[in-house]
């Protein structure tokens, strides 16, 4: 059969917007996870949900309507990790004031095009080096210290995420198959709380907290996750597809949609690279459809958004280990990519130093591990790794 005619026209499209939409349905794991312990109420975990869901979801509807291809704008899971990882060291209202000034700094350096010049000024991999640091205590170490504690519960859904990876691929999200298999162990444990009600979502504002340690830790970081992180490899994998995405138009929309929709608790709205390898690579069918597969993820994303307030009651339904163990699976997969990009040089001395900095729990001048992983990493890399620094390559964007 022809491709991109018959049933593959419809069924490839769908195949992608179903995989992607099942990775979100199972990273809804870390802000629930989040709540649990940075002590949220039902109303802000409830309004964070919504707008990390929602926002982006409405975002990708319009933007893949108004350009007809594929441009799938997600709640920036790197940044999801990273503020869980924060949780114990910035009130809730710091970092929705950080990430609210990082949205401005990505909006000023889109429309200025000086994105470029941020990366000769902070490496990716030093970056990179900090959040393995963030990763690895306590998200992870969290997750692999609950396993002693609740054998069976983690144990089969760290089992069932492993042999989801080796057997079916991409087929089936391994995360959503850990999620799964978790929830039914729990089930048959007897282990799970009461079963909750359907709720619509409470929407509530958070006023944000400009504090000056929240803004020179956290808001660089977000920044590189936005940019260059997110933004600038999936511009040029979509071009690789023969696609035109506008980008500065997506430079505006990850702006401004970061600023917006942490009004509603912190969040970085950007294209993803996992994603738009999922609806706009040669699985999601002939290049004329794959727009679909974004609109089906989208609409997938709103259901999830529509659905804050029933996500929230899960707090009392699904026991904290599992969600330990999920939220730990997918800070894996972030720590595999990133501890990547700290040894694949050019740059490694520094990078590690950032790592090393990011595990301590280095306090000095009243400032925390975060900020003095990025200086640290900096000054080491100036100093000892010019060279290096130099043979840096960005990826080559265009202005549109």
């Amino acid at each position: 059969m022809v491709e991109g005619t018959g049933y593959r026209r419809f069924l490839r499209p769908l195949a992608a917007g179903l995989s992607l939409s099942a990775v979100y349905v199972a990273v809804v794991a870390i802000p629930l996870d989040a709540a649990a312990g940075s002590g949220l109420t039902a109303a802000e975990t409830s309004a964070w949900i919504f707008a990390v869901w929602g926002l982006p979801a409405v975002l990708t509807i319009i933007l893949t309507i108004r350009y007809r291809q594929p441009i799938p704008i997600t709640g920036n899971i790197f940044i999801l990790i990273f503020v869980l990882s924060l949780g114990g060291e910035l009130s809730w209202s710091e970092l929705v004031g950080a990430t609210v000034v990082a949205g401005a700094f990505v909006l000023l350096l889109g429309l200025t095009g000086l994105t470029h010049r941020l990366a000769q000024l902070l490496p990716s991999p030093i970056v990179y080096g900090l959040l393995a640091g963030a990763i690895l205590d306590p998200l992870l170490s969290e997750s692999i210290t609950s396993l002693g504690a609740s054998t069976l519960l983690v144990g089969s859904t760290f089992l069932a995420y492993f042999l989801s990876a080796a057997f079916l691929g991409q087929r089936v999200p391994a995360l959503l198959s850990a999620l799964v298999v978790g929830v039914i162990v729990a089930l048959v444990s007897s282990e799970m709380g009461p079963a909750p009600d359907l709720a619509w979502p409470q929407v509530t504002l958070t006023a944000p907290d400009f504090t000056f340690e929240a803004l020179v830790t956290a808001t660089p970081v977000l920044v590189i996750f936005i940019t260059l992180q997110a933004n600038a490899p999936s511009l040029v994998y979509l071009r690789s597809q023969d696609f035109d995405p506008p980008e500065r138009a997506l430079s505006f929309v990850s702006g401004a949609g970061t600023m917006l929709g942490s009004a509603f608790g912190p969040m970085g709205v950007s294209l993803s690279l996992p994603a738009s390898a999922l609806v706009a690579g040669p699985d999601a069918g002939g290049h004329e459809g794959r727009h679909w597969a974004a609109h089906i993820a989208a609409g997938a994303s709103v259901l999830v958004a529509l659905s804050a307030g029933f996500a929230i009651q899960l707090l009392e339904f699904i026991p904290e280990a599992l969600l330990d163990a999920v939220v730990g699976l997918a800070a894996l997969t972030i720590l595999t990519r990133a501890l990547a990009e700290v040894t694949r040089g050019p740059l490694i001395l520094g990078p590690v130093v950032a790592f090393a900095v990011a595990v301590s729990e280095l306090q000095l001048l009243g400032l925390g591990r975060f900020f003095w992983a990025i200086l640290f990493g900096v000054g080491v890399s100036l100093l000892l790794e010019r060279k290096q620094w130099s043979e840096i390559e960005v990826a080559p964007t265009k202005p549109g």
